[in-house]
């Protein structure tokens, strides 16, 4: 099963203020310099994870964002469910048609089941338990941030 783009930049970064240090603000140009992701892509996935009530953000000079309580709570199987904007696990229906297949289809159950199953699978993997500080001190440290963990 692969994650699209978005879910996998929004997974790190969510990483990323999981390691915080001390649990402190971050901007978005520190997390999009510590996943190495261009920031408008790190900003899109900021605004959305606060839609989702992930993280709480503090605006001004000295602001930043940090994980919510829901946030620290998350699991990579909620967080993928989410985030993933494709509703037909199969693409049976895309801009120039349909398949013609597409009547009575098994394989697209199927593949929504085994989907469900994947997300499933990730619900006991809570994204805070995955940052370790031998992963992300040299992070930390490459952006000028003091490691945390």
């Amino acid at each position: 099963m692969k994650i699209n783009a978005f879910a996998d930049v929004s997974l790190r970064a969510m990483m990323v203020l999981a390691a915080a240090p001390d649990g402190g603000l971050m901007t978005t140009q520190s997390v999009a310099d510590a996943v190495g992701t261009p920031y408008n892509h790190v900003s899109k996935a900021m605004a959305k994870l606060r839609e989702l009530g992930l993280i709480d953000v503090e605006r001004g000079r000295h602001g930043g964002s940090r994980l919510s309580s829901s946030g620290r709570a998350a699991t990579v199987g909620q967080l993928l469910r989410q985030l993933d904007t494709r509703t037909d696990p199969a693409d049976c229906v895309v801009a120039t048609g349909t398949c013609p297949l597409i009547n009575e289809c098994r394989l697209r159950g199927a593949l929504a089941r085994a989907r469900e199953a994947f997300y499933r699978e990730l619900d006991g993997v809570v994204v805070t338990s995955l940052p370790t500080s031998r992963q992300m001190n040299p992070v930390f440290q490459a952006i000028g941030l003091r490691p945390g963990l």
